[in-house]
């Protein structure tokens, strides 16, 4: 893969593996961790509950888009699921936290977002050069045939026929309005039709997915109309009627993101005790693996 002047920082901490022959490795299909060496990697979780305290703002992140997944996510699963030079497809492109990070980490990305206006602005956090041949940009209802060509022909322009891992960064149904548009998930009618219009969307992932490979899903519960509605679980159940089988589900705390303070804070802490309900501190990293 060739690579280019980055305007991002690499910040990303890899192991360090000093191999003499051959024999001293041994990796799976999937990724580039050394199996033989697996005590030097103590900054990789293999448990459930990960917590951060603050938000990464090196690299070539900042935190100017409400509703970006952290980049310590990315870092963990790129690490974990992927090899270098490998492709990870976003179909929730946002901010660019995926592209940013597979350019840190010596991935390539494609980004799939509805908004021309932010696919436009994002784009500016790349160089020209890394826009051709590391992170491509895609313009497009991620639930749309359209965007299924268009990922298909990126691939096929990166010498690729499917990715090697796919992001699912969805809203979390309509608690944050992304956007004006009718093919927004965060402005669908009812959460039946979120959940519809989510499984359009991991069916275009899935099929533009390497067989075996892996994907992972970033996503929230919310609470409305005096309960609990658990949109991870319904949307880790579409994916399983797809195809993928689930291999976790991780609890990720919400500290560092929490935009609540004070009076704020008090008062959802007041309205909890009067409901009878909890108040989220945290949300779902589930990983599956296509194994169809």
């Amino acid at each position: 893969m060739v690579r280019s002047n980055l305007k991002i920082k690499k910040t990303t901490k890899t192991a360090d593996l000093k191999v003499v022959k051959d024999s001293a490795v041994k990796t799976t299909s999937y990724s580039d961790i050394n199996l033989k060496a697996w005590r030097d990697y103590d900054h990789i979780k293999t448990d459930t509950l990960w917590e951060f305290p603050n938000r990464l703002k090196e690299g070539g992140h900042s935190n100017e888009y409400h509703g970006n997944y952290i980049p310590q996510i990315a870092q963990q699963i790129y690490e974990r699921y992927t090899k270098k030079g490998d492709i990870v497809l976003d179909m929730f492109f946002g901010s660019g936290t995926s592209g940013i990070e597979a350019i840190n980490m010596n991935r390539r990305c494609i980004g799939v977002e509805l908004k021309e206006d932010l696919a436009e602005k994002v784009s500016e956090k790349f160089t020209p050069k890394q826009l051709v041949t590391d992170v491509n940009i895609i313009c497009a209802d991620s639930a749309s045939e359209l965007a299924k060509e268009k990922i298909k022909a990126r691939l096929d322009i990166m010498g690729a026929k499917k990715a090697q891992l796919l992001m699912l960064h969805p809203p979390y149904d309509d608690i944050i309005k992304f956007s004006d548009k009718k093919e927004d998930l965060s402005n669908c009618s009812s959460t039946e039709e979120f959940y519809d219009l989510f499984e359009k969307v991991a069916k275009n992932g899935y099929d533009m997915l390497e067989k075996g490979r892996f994907a992972c899903l970033i996503i929230g519960d919310k609470y409305a109309n005096s309960q609990h509605i658990p949109l991870g679980f319904e949307c880790m159940a579409r994916m399983n009627k797809l195809g993928f089988i689930t291999k976790a589900i991780i609890i990720k705390d919400m500290q560092g993101n929490e935009r609540a303070k004070g009076k704020t804070a008090n008062l959802w802490r007041y309205r909890a005790l009067a409901g009878g309900f909890y108040i989220f501190k945290h949300e779902y990293v589930m990983v599956f693996q296509k194994v169809g």
